[in-house]
């Protein structure tokens, strides 16, 4: 499983990228706002820290408006995918983006339903928000099942990007199911680190190198 870092934040970005973990990185509009930053700005420098794909949201709601404003995004860097919300234009905006080779991330997947249009419209990405689903009281993850079931009887190339990620248990269930990418909160990621018997274990090692005396170099 791919790991993407949904964040606008570059420094918490470089520390990720520095241990090998991250595959790409998400923002929004929202994250964008948080980041203070300009979007173009700090896209292109988050693109200059990943090699992976970087998703650059569109605000248009018309398909033509949506052609303008990635036709600007994309000019950032070659990593850039453009991400398109899940309606009727966005999914026109999908198809001619994909049919001159540029990736695109379909967002706000809600339902099953929805994510087939989007790899039917040849997205690169499709987004089923887990979290959001939980929140109103529905299991997300058994949305991503769906989807990886239907892409899979019919070879779609589509990669499920699991988005709305809250906690490690998210990212568990979805890479049991084969989801290909998660994108996640820097928190988020830090936390798979967590466990309460590696402490431990690292506190006893360190407890009895030390009453060794010795030292490394």
């Amino acid at each position: 499983m791919k790991f993407f870092a949904d964040t606008a934040d570059t420094d918490a970005i470089r520390e990720l990228a520095a241990t090998g973990l991250v595959d790409g990185v998400t923002t929004n509009p929202s994250l964008i706002h948080k980041s203070g930053r300009d979007i173009m700005e700090v896209t292109k420098e988050i693109c200059g820290i990943v090699d992976g794909p970087v998703s650059a949201e569109v605000v248009a709601t018309e398909h033509e408006a949506m052609m303008r404003e990635a036709e600007v995004l994309r000019k950032i860097a070659d990593n850039i995918a453009i991400k398109v919300p899940l309606t009727v234009d966005g999914l026109k905006t999908c198809k001619a983006l994909t049919s001159d080779g540029t990736m695109v991330n379909v967002t706000l997947c809600f339902t099953a339903n929805q994510a087939l249009l989007a790899a039917k419209a040849g997205a690169s990405f499709i987004s089923p928000f887990v979290g959001r689903h939980d929140d109103i009281g529905y299991d997300g993850m058994n949305l991503i099942s769906d989807i990886r079931i239907i892409y899979d009887n019919y070879d779609f190339q589509t990669e499920i990007l699991v988005a709305s990620v809250r906690h490690p248990i998210h990212i568990l269930e979805a890479a049991k199911m084969g989801a290909d990418v998660s994108t996640m909160p820097p928190d988020v990621i830090l936390k798979l680190f967590n466990h309460p018997l590696t402490e431990k274990g690292l506190a006893a090692f360190l407890a009895d190198w030390e009453k060794t005396g010795q030292s490394i170099g």
